[in-house]
Parts: C-alpha cells; sequence; structure tokens
C-alpha cells in the first residue's frame, strides 16, 4: 500500500480491505453511501415502529463496479482523496486507463454523481470496452416504490416507508431520478479519451429532485459538475483547516477524521435542508442490524459537537435545532416515565421519542439529557447567539431540560443532598446504580446552566433550579481523595469506557490536580482494554493537562488500532466489533488536537488555552477557530504560540478580544 506519496490526505491501495464495511463513505449532509454498495440513505428516513426504527434503504444506481472484459487481472488502484471529497478505481491496462470517480455533491446536497474516463496511452488505437456490474434493482425492503415517468432523460421512482416511527405519525417519502447506466462503455479507435457522467439525486419531493436532477444536467453540460462539488468541498476544507507537524500516522489520522466528520454535517449552500443530527456510524450506515441502526446518542453532543463548534459555529448551530426540533418527543420520554419536562432517548431518530431495541437503556441511561444540554451551553459561550434561545426554541428546551433534573432527584434525609437513583451511568457494565458521577454533575451543571442563561435572558429563576444544582450529591472518597463512579463502587471493578474521567473533561468540573490525577490513575487500569476507542482520548485529554505528555502519547497511540486500513475508517472497538466509520471515536481523537494539544477550554466568560503536545509534534495550526464572531489562526510551536483574529463578523457584530496570559500581560486583538 502507497499512501498517496506521502501526502497525509490521500488514501491509495492496490487493493480492497476484505471486509465491505471498512469501506470509505461518500456523504453529503442528506446523503450518504459506502463505496460499491447497492443501496443509500437519506437524512431523517427511517422505517419501522420504536425499537425497529433504522434507516430506510433506498436502492442505490451509484454501488457500481467497473472491470475490463478478458482482461487478465489488470492492475487496479483505488483512491479516498480527502482533499476533493473523491473517491476513485482506476483500472491500468497496457494502452489504457479507465477511472471510475464518485462523490456525493457537497454543495448540492440532493445529489451524488460518478463519472467513468476512458483514455488511450502510448498511441494505442484499439477501441476499448469497459463493463460495469452492477446489484441495482429499483426495490426496497424499507420502501413501497412505485416507477414514474422518465424526466429529463433520467429514470424515476418515488414512495413512502413502509412503518411509521410513532403509531399515526408520518411515513417519510423519497424521490429519486437517475442516469440510466449501461452495462458497456466503449472508447472508439479513433478517440483519444471519452468521458461518461451518471447523475443520482434523491430528495423528499418530486420538485427537489427534478430541480436537483436538473441543476446537475445544466454543470455536466459546462463540464464542471465535478468541480464545483470539489471547489465547495475545498472551501470547507480550508475554513476547518487543521495541520500538525508530526508522525505520517498521526497526520493521516487527523485528516481521515477531518474527511468523514466534515462529511456528516451541513452545509453552508443549503439553508433549507433540515439537518437530521449525527449517528455513530454516519449517514452512510445504519441498516436494521448495523451501526445503532442510524440512531443519533450523545455521541453527536459530547464526542463530536466541540469540534464542529470551534471550527463551524454555524454547523453547530443546525445540530442543536434538531435537539430543538425532537423536544415534544423528550417531553413525551419524560412523561412516560412519571417525570416533568423533557428526557431526551438514549437512542434518537426522526421524532425524539426513545427508539432503542433494549429498554434497559432508554430507561436508565438519561445523562443524555445533560449531555444534550452541556452542547448549548459550549455553544452560547462561544457564540453569545441569544437568538437561539430567545427566537429558536432553546430556551424552551433548556427550561424543560431543568425540570426533569428536578423531577428525577429525590431529596436524602440522611446525607441533606438531593440523589440521582437506579441508573445506568456511561460504565454500561453496571446498571440501577444511585448517585452515577458523571451523571449527578451532568446534572449539576444542566441546572446551573439554566439558571445563567435565564439571568442573561431576564427571565425569573426557579429556586428549586439552584437548590437542587447547590445540594446535588458527587460522590467523593475524601480519604482516596478520588470520585467514586457510583455509591458503593469499589476501587478496581472493571469498567467498560472513560465514565468518570469525563469529570475532569469535558464537565470541567471543579477539582484540585491532585484530585484529577487520582481518577485517572485509578480508572485508567480498570478500563476494558476491548472498549470503545473514544474512552483513550479522554485519558489523553487528562494526562495533557497534567502535562504528563508520555503517558498522554501512550493513550493516543491505543487509538491506533481502531484505524483501519487503507482508508482509515474507524472501528468502535480494536476487534472490529461495534460500528464502522465509527464517529464517536474520530471526534474523540479530534479533541485531543483541538482541546488537548491546545489546551482550550470554553468557559462562560473566556477561552482558556495551555497548549502541550508530545515531543514528536513541533508543530499545530488551525485555521479557523471561531470565538464570539471571530476567526483566529492559531499557531504553536515549541517555541511561540501565535494567534491572529483573520475575520470578525460584522452582523451581528463581534466581541472584540484580547489576549491574557497568567503574568497580567494584555494584548489586544483586533482584525489582522
Amino acid at each position: 500500500m502507497a499512501d498517496g506519496e506521502g501526502d497525509p490526505g490521500v488514501f491509495t491501495a492496490t487493493a480492497l480491505p476484505g471486509d465491505p464495511r471498512l469501506l470509505p463513505t461518500v456523504t453529503s449532509a442528506f446523503l450518504g453511501t459506502r463505496v460499491f454498495r447497492d443501496i443509500l440513505h437519506a437524512a431523517g428516513v427511517y422505517s419501522g415502529a420504536a425499537g425497529d426504527t433504522h434507516r430506510a434503504d433506498v436502492p442505490s444506481p451509484l454501488g457500481l463496479r467497473m472491470a475490463a472484459p478478458g482482461a487478465h487481472s489488470p492492475a487496479e488502484s483505488f483512491t479516498l482523496n480527502t482533499w476533493t471529497g473523491t473517491f476513485s478505481h482506476t483500472i491500468h491496462s497496457p494502452g489504457y486507463t479507465a477511472t471510475h470517480q464518485l462523490y456525493a455533491h457537497h454543495s448540492l446536497v440532493h445529489l451524488m454523481a460518478f463519472s467513468i474516463v476512458i483514455r488511450h496511452l502510448d498511441g494505442s488505437t484499439h477501441p476499448i470496452t469497459v463493463q460495469l456490474q452492477s446489484l441495482f434493482v429499483p426495490q426496497s425492503q424499507d420502501l413501497d416504490l412505485t416507477p414514474g415517468p422518465d424526466f429529463q432523460g433520467a429514470h424515476y421512482i418515488y414512495g413512502q416507508t413502509l412503518v411509521p416511527e410513532v403509531e399515526g405519525g408520518p411515513r417519510p417519502t423519497i424521490h429519486m431520478l437517475w442516469t440510466p447506466i449501461p452495462q458497456l462503455l466503449t472508447l472508439g479507435a479513433e478517440e483519444q479519451e471519452r468521458s461518461w457522467e451518471f447523475l443520482t439525486a434523491v430528495a423528499g419531493s418530486e420538485e427537489e429532485a427534478k430541480r436537483s436532477y436538473s441543476a446537475g444536467l445544466s454543470l455536466v453540460a459546462e463540464g464542471s459538475l465535478h468541480c464545483s462539488h470539489v471547489r465547495a468541498w475545498a472551501a470547507l476544507r480550508h475554513s476547518c483547516s487543521v495541520e500538525l507537524d508530526g508522525p505520517l500516522a498521526l497526520r493521516q489520522a487527523l485528516h481521515g477524521c477531518l474527511y468523514y466528520l466534515l462529511s456528516a454535517i451541513p452545509t453552508r449552500n443549503s439553508p433549507g435542508v433540515l439537518f437530521h443530527g449525527i449517528s455513530p456510524g454516519g449517514l452512510s450506515n445504519g441498516t436494521r442490524g448495523e451501526d445503532y441502526w442510524g440512531h443519533v446518542f450523545w455521541d453527536q453532543d459530547t464526542w463530536i459537537f466541540p469540534n464542529i463548534l470551534l471550527l463551524y459555529p454555524e454547523a453547530a448551530r443546525a445540530i442543536l435545532q434538531y435537539r430543538i426540533r425532537t423536544l415534544e418527543g423528550a417531553r413525551r420520554n419524560a412523561q412516560v416515565q412519571g417525570y416533568e419536562g423533557a428526557k431526551f432517548p438514549w437512542e434518537s431518530a426522526a421524532t425524539g421519542r426513545e427508539v432503542c431495541p433494549e429498554e434497559i437503556y432508554g430507561v436508565q441511561e438519561i445523562h443524555v439529557t445533560g449531555d444534550v444540554l452541556m452542547a448549548f451551553e459550549q455553544y452560547y459561550s462561544t457564540t453569545q447567539d441569544q437568538k437561539l434561545f430567545r427566537e429558536d426554541g432553546g430556551w424552551e428546551l433548556v427550561e424543560a431540560v431543568a425540570q426533569y433534573w428536578c423531577s428525577r432527584m429525590e431529596w436524602s434525609e440522611e446525607e441533606q443532598l438531593y440523589h440521582i437513583r437506579g441508573v445506568m451511568p456511561p460504565d454500561e457494565y453496571h446498571s440501577q446504580v444511585d448517585n452515577s458521577a458523571y451523571t449527578n454533575a451532568v446534572a449539576q451543571r444542566s441546572l446551573n446552566f439554566a439558571a445563567d442563561i435565564a439571568r442573561d435572558l431576564l427571565l425569573m429563576v426557579p429556586e428549586k433550579w439552584e437548590d437542587c444544582a447547590r445540594k446535588i450529591k458527587v460522590p467523593f472518597d475524601e480519604k482516596r481523595k478520588y470520585h467514586p463512579e457510583y455509591d458503593g463502587y469499589s476501587p478496581g471493578e472493571p469498567v467498560k469506557q472513560a465514565d468518570v474521567v469525563l469529570l475532569g473533561f469535558p464537565l470541567m468540573h471543579p477539582m484540585s490536580a491532585e484530585v484529577r490525577r487520582n481518577d485517572l490513575e485509578m480508572y485508567e487500569p480498570v478500563t476494558d482494554p476491548a472498549g470503545p476507542s473514544m474512552s483513550w482520548t479522554m485519558f489523553a485529554m487528562g494526562w495533557l493537562e497534567l502535562k504528563e505528555l508520555q503517558r498522554a502519547q501512550s493513550q493516543l497511540e491505543k487509538c491506533f488500532s481502531n484505524i483501519t486500513e487503507p482508508f482509515k475508517v474507524w472501528v468502535e472497538n480494536s476487534d472490529g466489533s461495534g460500528a464502522v466509520n465509527f464517529l464517536t471515536g474520530m471526534g474523540g481523537f479530534l479533541q485531543v488536537i483541538l482541546f488537548g494539544f491546545t489546551g482550550f477550554r470554553i468557559t462562560r466568560s473566556s477561552l482558556l488555552f495551555d497548549p502541550a503536545f508530545p515531543d514528536d509534534i513541533t508543530k499545530l495550526k488551525i485555521t479557523s477557530v471561531s470565538y464570539l464572531g471571530n476567526k483566529l489562526e492559531v499557531t504553536i510551536t515549541r517555541e511561540e504560540i501565535s494567534m491572529e483574529v483573520t475575520e470578525t463578523s460584522r452582523d451581528p457584530p463581534a466581541s472584540s478580544l484580547e489576549a491574557v496570559l497568567e503574568s497580567g500581560q494584555r494584548f489586544p486583538l483586533g482584525e489582522g
């Protein structure tokens, strides 16, 4: 395998992985598929009642494979180019090359396309024929599809999902147009080169599908369909650019994570397209029985969101709007369990109702409600966007979460503290425990934020919120100076994944450096080595905080056993089990770079920074850190830190910034 001649953003191989789950994905904000796969998924289109709700399989004309008839095993190469957002397969034969390029158009989010280019080499004049092998059948196990009349040379089908998520609820509709695909393509003897373009448009309405297909045809006629995609994708990559000088494997992992994560978020070019959340395996995965069926978990809010917020706050806002749109479902979840306010589901699809197939998680893993609100708090601290809360439903969500936590707590006369009983913490090896340290700390943070933003919005703060926040129990062992995971936890008990260590980051729960160290020392050796990959990133974060750089590096290196070759697709667990294209692990990894190496911490009043990185990294440059309407270019080397304000927002006007050092020195940061 040659990795793009050392280019850390180009992954090239001469053979495909044996497990098709490890093939790369091509995804936009609305459509996603895995290369060479005969199904695709559309955002928000689920079929099946709660417990069986899964992404609806849409038949895909894009999953074909190019072959050279009669050729004896010609040389082949497969490339994922993260700079252009394009996958390609090339047949290298004596006298010609044939290249198949596939991409999800970044600005026309309802459009996916592929092209075939055949090119004569060395003055060859034989006609060249390639075969297009396709498994495409315009039928689906999840959709009732009907053929419609052809449109501008495209075939057309449309239909609804078979079973709604909730009884009597809506059944999403799909409209699909695609260019008919021949079995053979021939380059004539007299032709030097020829290309063929094939489009697939998928939307929730006939009008949008036709509009997208027509727009694609117009760009094909101008010869600029792929160029227009590459331009839009490159603009996103540039505005979210993160570069480091360090080992090739680390740089490749970074660019792989940026490709897969940025593919999953809404685009600036399609503000009218509703965003439907990010599932652990992304939009390309999530058929029934696969990758948690495409459901949205805390993975979105805790592991993926902070990276998007720092680089692209407009997309972060769209993620929060998904939670606002599903608030009524969350209210219903709380009501069903006998509580007030809103309880966000452990697994969410289109409605916000609980769709987890196993009841225990939906009932007990309630920390997700606090995780959702922490994302809102981070967003508010970073943007001061009061409009989201005053006009766009954010306050109603904050209030409902605060009401839920207050109703979920019970007063302990014995301890004179509030308890939360009968929960499953992030460590899913334990259930029905009382006073999970993480759950209670995130509930406390929810209530503190609710009170803070109520004051900012000049609203009354209920006394109950402040009382519960002040008096909730967060277990702490005074003798050993560490946080037990829950009441009755015995030191040495195995845990599934990062749990208590999340108190230090991202929760930033108040504690001394001694306690932070003790928590890391207590839980690192007992965390399951076969557990999910994001755990090690949070131990790395803790050791970076304490300037234990070797220990941080050894934790971060554990992640590499979850990154598969050749396309840097992550697996949830190092044995290959769990979700694939595991965006959660990628999100944790990216947080180590964006928040760990820089020391960035989002607080109510400032963006703190305190860089530290291992010896094999010499430079980190983040082109576009967003903070209070400003864009900052941050460059950190072993010798210096430089920050430059490269852009300031005019509407609303950006806040003026200054860098304040520990010595008390202040440096005003104006634009430029």
